[in-house]
């Protein structure tokens, strides 16, 4: 590694200042053993390193890695920055949920040799890349998900969706979510979605809160295009993507998403299973 493009949760580090002194030592002692560092211009300024704030466009560009310092949220803005860019991305968790994170800062100083000599496994994980009328393209890929919803409040939207152009299934619902497996144990969960294991080669439908009692999730091939159509159209339908800012669908009322060409990899460090993230972040217990 001779550059590392470092991504920090600068509202996590405001509400809680005492994750700041350990950031920054991490972060100091990354600059002393890496041969450059790259930080977002919000974190640098709190680290107090401006000498090294890159605009969130070119920071990851000839980057080696991106390191995400915070939670899910923060790793999967990285993670569209770290793919766009062609570079693998490390998580570094700040305390909250972290179902995508790799280690802790108190991990990360002992782990830096590893990572400045390139000693790690690659996780690769695909991504989504969803198409509407009026919206760049850039600004919708996902690696969790991509959903289909409302900016009003207890307003229904009445959807349809078409898998390769076939009729799937019709209802009224509060929105669709199309996930990847990573995706699928974050609000497609929550929707009621079922878990896939990150290299099962599939994509989740899961409706939000349908106004009917045959609406069920459906899995499909990682390789079908997924349409999600308004049949009835609605100035306050969005789309957002890995949970960022609603965007207004386009004229057309349709949404198409398909497998991206890009992939998220992450950096891994240590071995660890799936099923045991899964009993440890979703507290299932032991046996």
């Amino acid at each position: 590694m001779k550059t590392a493009a470092v991504v920090i949760n600068t509202t996590r580090l405001r509400e809680m200042p005492d994750l700041v002194a350990p950031v920054r030592e991490a972060v100091t002692t990354l600059r002393r053993q890496a041969g450059a560092v790259r930080l977002d211009p919000e974190g640098a300024k709190i680290l107090g390193f401006s000498d090294v704030a890159v605009s969130d466009e070119d920071l990851a560009t000839r980057a080696d890695m991106v390191i995400a310092f915070g939670g899910d949220g923060t790793i999967l803005r990285a993670a569209g920055l770290a793919a766009r860019a062609g570079v693998p991305i490390l998580g570094v968790n700040l305390g909250g949920f972290g179902f995508l994170a790799e280690l802790s800062t108190a991990d990360l100083p002992s782990a830096l040799p590893d990572l400045v000599a390139g000693r790690y496994e690659l996780d690769e994980r695909m991504m989504l890349q969803a198409e509407a009328d009026g919206i760049d393209a850039d600004a919708l890929l996902a690696l969790n998900d991509v959903v289909v919803t409302t900016r009003g409040v207890a307003r229904v939207l009445r959807l349809r969706v078409l898998v390769n152009g076939e009729h799937l299934a019709s209802y009224p619902a509060d929105g669709v979510i199309v996930a990847t497996p990573t995706g699928s144990t974050a609000y497609s969960l929550s929707a009621g979605g079922p878990i896939l294991h990150p290299k099962v080669d599939a994509v989740v439908i899961t409706p939000i809160s349908p106004h009917t009692f045959n609406a069920r999730s459906v899995v499909v091939d990682r390789n079908d295009t997924v349409d999600v159509e308004l049949t009835v159209p609605s100035q306050d339908a969005t789309v957002t993507v890995d949970g960022r800012v609603g965007l207004p669908i386009g004229e057309t009322w349709r949404v198409r998403v398909r497998r991206a060409r890009q992939t998220t990899r992450f950096i891994r460090l240590r071995s660890s299973s799936f099923y045991g993230i899964l009993r440890t972040k979703l507290a299932w217990g032991e046996r």
